[in-house]
């Protein structure tokens, strides 16, 4: 029964790609950004489990990489197509996700915002915004992202980010981190075989 499940969920998966094959198409890829942005949006608003299926086969042919086996919740999205998603990964609702890459099997909760780095929006010397640089955010294996995150730094493989918490500096993998700005309050125990 487990495997006829398993199957089922596969040919649904590669039956959300064929349908958004043309949408993907139009866009290049993902390669016209305007237009991948629009699509993107569009897709966030797909409910249900089907919204779940289509949002992950467009990732699937935009994104760098994207692993079908991955989830991702009404009107989430991906703000760029420079972003990769491991597989098994969780994105709950209303998340948006800038210049990211998310390791295998991470949890990222409702309301998270992942920049696309701290220097996005630099000031030029008469202090005014312009040419900020993009920074891909590493967000590793196994990590468990609160609710109403930020995410502005690295965070790594095995970490837990508390609800609320805003990232602007690097975390080390597996370790606890709260607040804002986000602070270390305690490493993981991890279990020994």
């Amino acid at each position: 029964m487990q495997s006829l499940k398993a199957i089922a969920k596969l040919v649904a998966r590669w039956v959300c790609v064929a349908l958004v094959l043309p949408l993907a198409t139009l866009t290049g890829f993902g390669r016209c950004a305007w237009l991948y942005t629009m699509l993107a949006q569009a897709c966030a608003l797909v409910p249900g489990l089907v919204g779940d299926y289509v949002r992950i086969a467009f990732y699937k042919l935009t994104l760098q990489r994207c692993a079908l086996s991955s989830r991702i919740s009404f009107g989430s999205f991906f703000a760029h197509r420079e972003a990769a998603v491991g597989s098994h990964v969780y994105i709950g609702p209303y998340c948006i996700l800038g210049q990211c890459r998310i390791g295998d099997r991470t949890q990222i909760a409702s309301y998270v915002q992942v920049l696309s780095g701290r220097r996005q929006h630099a000031r030029d010397p008469a202090g005014q915004i312009g040419g900020g640089v993009f920074e891909p955010i590493e967000i590793g294996a196994d990590c468990w992202i609160g609710a109403s995150s930020v995410i502005m730094a690295t965070v790594g493989s095995g970490t837990t980010v508390g609800a609320g918490a805003v990232v602007v500096k690097e975390l080390p993998p597996g370790v606890v981190a709260v607040g804002n700005p986000a602070q270390v309050i305690r490493e993981v125990r991890r279990e020994t075989a």
